[in-house]
């Protein structure tokens, strides 16, 4: 089979993949706010990133028109009389949606007589999202069954629309370009020949940007997580404690391509944790839902081994391709393709809408629908505030961090008490005293007689004085 490279040769040329992500960050867009543009999804952005894929056809170009938009200013034409106004003056006057600010053209060598109604102001960061670069720069359109966060730059073009037809009845550009004057030009305006200076980055605090990745997340992981695990109380703290490991590791979550997916790993890993069947809260699953369909799904989901579960609700429930389902997961591709087939397989024994599927992806299709019902029937516990939960985590690691000072503290007096009272040698105890029979007692002087006693007595009342104590008596 051979490959036809007359499409590739005509494509608009694109930078290598660690290119693309680059310039995407560089206008600080995310991955959801691309692929709304393109009218893709998150995850086949990621892999035209990574290299694994490419783009073609329609997606090709708006991709190229996304990754191009303001990276360098683009040489306007020279009006010709009679013409309509240029793109330009389009893009001087035209709102973008939910932007709320106008953006200002790139510089020409010739402008309009005609200045524009608005002139260019300095706006706070705050005001200034990516999503209106993104509605600048390309028309996405929107393919039917796309997700709601896809739709959302369907209503841009209209308003470009309206935006363009009041700019061509307001302003009409004038016969011939007239060079525009230095007195008029604005601190704002950059100089002639400059690339345009970069947008101010917006002004949020690590709080402020953990705040946001736990309000738009928490919800939806908590249910998510309840499908894996059957316990609703157990779901919400795996969330909050997932929460608060990536508030303590905050810098690298931060930089992460994918700080949801990030939290996502750490509740699924602390939620499946077999520590918790000790628990007596967690020791048996929570009652199942009411209605019979629902509750044979969740019968079937909690029969299924944990690995093969959590490999099922990411690559169908949620959404992941394989390598990023088998990389979650900590398995290569085939055990994580192997795992899938397996977890569908049983629930195709079960569910004969399951195994009547035409395709896989006919099949993956209507398990994401099933899931996610299921999950959304649940009547999961509302998440605390991402406030509650930064300082939960704090006082935790607080009270532990206090904790193991009193514990080293404590050990260092023990120990120190230990060596002050502690003898410097060894003495060997005394045996206590016991009596000894059948052993002869010692021999000593004997008893004196009567004799011995009167000769005792005279020798001590006669003292000897007097040379007759040395000399011998001679007899």
């Amino acid at each position: 089979m051979t490959r036809s490279t007359t499409d590739e040769a005509a494509a608009e040329p694109l930078p290598s993949p660690k290119e693309r992500r680059r310039l995407r960050e560089a206008k600080s867009l995310s991955e959801d706010q691309v692929a709304a543009a393109v009218g893709v999804t998150r995850a086949t952005v990621r892999s035209w990133e990574t290299g694994r894929t490419s783009p073609r056809g329609r997606k090709r170009a708006l991709y190229a028109k996304v990754l191009a938009a303001e990276t360098k200013p683009e040489a306007e034409p020279e009006a010709s009389p009679g013409a309509g106004p240029g793109p330009g003056v389009e893009s001087v006057t035209e709102p973008t949606a939910g932007a709320g600010v106008e953006s200002v053209t790139e510089p020409t060598a010739t402008e309009p007589a005609v200045e524009p109604a608005v002139k260019p102001t300095t706006v706070k960061p705050a005001a200034v999202k990516p999503a209106a670069v993104v509605a600048v720069a390309t028309e996405p359109e929107v393919e039917p069954g796309a997700d709601s966060a896809d739709a959302r730059p369907a209503a841009k073009p209209a308003g470009r629309a309206a935006g363009k037809a009041s700019t061509k009845a307001a302003v009409k550009p004038a016969p011939h370009p007239v060079t525009r004057p230095e007195s008029v030009k604005t601190g704002a305006e950059p100089e002639r020949g400059l690339p345009a200076p970069p947008p101010e980055e917006p002004d949020f605090s690590p709080a402020d940007a953990f705040d946001e990745l736990y309000a738009r997340t928490a919800p939806g992981l908590v249910r998510q997580t309840c499908l894996l695990t059957g316990r609703r109380a157990l779901a919400l703290e795996s969330v909050e404690r997932a929460f608060q490991l990536a508030w303590h590791r905050w810098p690298e979550v931060a930089v992460d391509r994918d700080p949801a997916g990030w939290v996502r790993a750490a509740a699924y890993e602390f939620a499946m944790s077999p520590w918790h069947r000790m628990r007596r809260t967690h020791r048996h699953p929570d009652a199942p839902p009411t209605e019979p369909g629902r509750r044979a799904l969740f019968d079937a989901l909690l029969d299924l081994p944990p690995a093969y579960r959590r490999t099922l609700l990411l690559y169908d429930g949620v959404g992941l391709d394989l390598p990023e389902t088998a990389a979650e997961t900590e398995a290569s591709t085939p055990a994580a393709a192997g795992r899938l087939m397996t977890a569908r397989a049983a629930l195709a024994e079960r569910f004969p809408e399951v195994a009547e599927a035409a395709s896989p992806a006919a099949q993956s299709a209507l398990l994401h629908e099933r899931l996610g019902g299921l999950a959304r029937a649940e009547n999961v516990p509302v998440p605390r505030p991402a406030e509650a939960v930064r300082t939960g985590g704090e006082n935790r690691a607080r009270l532990w961090t206090r904790a193991a000072i009193a514990g080293v503290a404590l050990l260092m007096v023990v120990t120190g008490l230990t060596l002050h009272t502690a003898p410097t040698h060894y003495e060997q105890p005394i045996s206590p005293a016991e009596r000894v029979g059948g052993v002869p007692p010692r021999g000593g002087p004997q008893q004196l007689t009567a004799q011995d006693l009167k000769l005792q007595r005279s020798l001590r009342e006669q003292v000897a004085h007097g040379p007759e104590r040395l000399v011998p008596e001679t007899r």
